[in-house]
C-alpha cells in the first residue's frame, strides 16, 4: 500500500497573516503626536508613512543591518521621515514621539489576532504538524507573540533581522528548513504576500498558501495561483491541507 503524503512543517508569516495592527499606522502616529502637543492629520501621516517606509526599505533593506544600523535606529528614522514628509520639520520635537511609537509597537496591546488564528494553529498542531515563524520582522516579534499567547505554538521564530536575509530571499527559507531538519517537499508556508511568501517559498520547493483575506486579489496574482492555494480566511487552511495531503476532509 502506498504511503500517503504528509506534511511535517508549516511555516508562517505573521503580520497581516496571523495578526494586524489595532489601528491604522496614521492614527497611531497622530494620537502619539497629539499627546506630545503636535497636531498632524492621521491621513497625511498614513500616506507619509507608506512613502517613508518604501524609501527606507529601498535605501536600507532588512533594517540596514548590512550598513551598520540596528532595527531600532532604522524604525526611528522611518518615524522622523514620516513626520517630515507630513510637514513637521522639527526633528527634535519628533524624537520623543519616535521613541514612544517604537515602544508601543513592541507591545502586544497594539496588535490583534486575525479571526481564526488561534483555532487554526491549534488545528494544525492536532494534525501533528510542527509550526514555525518565518517573518520579515525585527527582534520585537518574540515578545509580541508571547504577549498575544501565540509563541507556544511555534518550535522557533525566525525573523529577517535574526537570519540576515528577508523574504523572498531563498536563504531565509533554507535556514528555516535547516532549523527544522526537514526537506522542502514536506514543508509548506502560509503568508499574505504573493512575492515574499507564496513565490518565495515555492521557489525553493516548498508548498505554499496565500492568505487573500476579504480584499479582491490582483487579477495577475489570481491567474497565477491555483485556486486551492488561495485562502480567503485562515479557516480555509485545514481543508486546504486535507486536499494537499489527499485525505478526506475531517480525517
Amino acid at each position: 500500500m502506498a504511503h500517503r503524503f504528509q506534511l511535517r512543517l508549516l511555516t508562517w508569516d505573521v503580520k497581516d497573516t496571523l495578526l494586524r495592527l489595532r489601528q491604522p499606522v496614521g492614527e497611531e502616529y497622530a494620537t502619539k503626536a497629539q499627546a506630545h502637543g503636535l497636531q498632524v492629520e492621521a491621513a497625511a501621516l498614513g500616506q507619509a508613512f507608506g512613502q517613508a517606509y518604501r524609501a527606507q526599505s529601498h535605501s536600507f533593506p532588512n533594517y540596514g543591518l548590512s550598513r551598520g544600523l540596528t532595527s531600532r535606529q532604522w524604525w526611528l528614522d522611518v518615524v522622523l521621515q514620516t513626520f517630515h514628509r507630513a510637514g513637521v520639520r522639527d526633528a527634535q520635537a519628533v524624537a520623543p514621539i519616535a521613541d514612544q511609537l517604537y515602544e508601543d509597537f513592541s507591545s502586544p496591546h497594539t496588535w490583534q489576532l486575525l479571526e481564526g488564528a488561534e483555532a487554526t494553529l491549534r488545528g494544525c498542531q492536532k494534525r501533528g504538524l510542527r509550526l514555525a515563524v518565518v517573518s520579515n520582522f525585527d527582534r520585537r516579534l518574540e515578545d509580541i507573540l508571547v504577549g498575544l499567547g501565540l509563541r507556544e505554538h511555534f518550535d522557533f521564530v525566525l525573523t529577517s533581522e535574526a537570519a540576515g536575509w528577508s523574504k523572498p530571499d531563498p536563504r531565509i527559507f533554507h535556514e528555516a528548513l535547516h532549523l527544522a531538519q526537514v526537506e522542502p517537499a514536506v514543508a509548506a508556508h502560509v503568508g499574505d504576500s504573493y512575492q515574499c511568501d507564496y513565490k518565495g517559498a515555492r521557489a525553493i520547493g516548498m508548498h505554499s498558501f496565500l492568505v487573500a483575506g476579504p480584499e479582491t486579489l490582483d487579477p495577475a496574482v489570481k491567474d497565477s495561483v491555483p485556486q486551492e492555494h488561495i485562502l480567503p480566511s485562515l479557516s480555509h487552511l485545514l481543508p486546504a491541507l486535507d486536499r494537499l495531503e489527499g485525505s478526506p476532509p475531517g480525517l
